[in-house]
């Protein structure tokens, strides 16, 4: 199934689909794929909130662009890396019966499954700025992605359905 409808579906239910992507087998490139683009996405969704800020403070753009590449393409995977693995050593003491590859499939097909949302709380933060609406948008992605994140790791640990 293509990736985009698989975002949709997993609006409808985020463990089905965690469950179809890990029955795929074990495929480490894809879960690389899903990382890095979901990274690319949550740097793109910063450039809205970039601009107005290198606009209202007399910042250049530009290292600014720059900082937060770096920090979402190269420091970013990483910590997600070892986030996952620090989630599945907990599931592991709570008798989850899963895979480090099900605790990072998790991990960063929920943080490219609620990059709609991302989008949508960077086109807030750049074009309405600090406020009640911004704190809304960013609160609806993080619930989206604790859901789905929760949701697919539960999945993940508790094996063959």
């Amino acid at each position: 199934m293509p990736v985009t409808q698989n975002i949709t579906a997993t609006y409808r239910g985020p463990g089905r689909v965690l469950r179809r992507l890990l029955d795929a087998g074990q495929r480490e490139d894809r879960a690389l794929a899903y990382l890095m683009a979901g990274c690319v996405v949550v740097f793109i969704a910063q450039l809205p909130r970039l601009a107005r800020e290198a606009h209202l403070t007399g910042q250049e753009l530009n290292m600014l662009l720059g900082a937060t590449l770096m920090a979402w393409l190269f420091i970013a995977p990483l910590l997600l890396y070892l986030l996952a693995a620090i989630t599945h050593v907990v599931a592991r003491a709570l008798r989850g019966q899963g895979s480090f590859y099900g605790a990072r499939l998790a991990l960063f097909w929920a943080l490219l499954a609620s990059s709609p949302l991302l989008l949508l709380h960077g086109l807030v933060a750049g074009f309405v700025g600090p406020g009640l609406e911004l704190q809304i948008a960013g609160l609806a992605w993080l619930l989206v992605f604790g859901w789905f994140w929760i949701s697919g790791l539960l999945a993940a640990e508790r094996g063959a359905p």
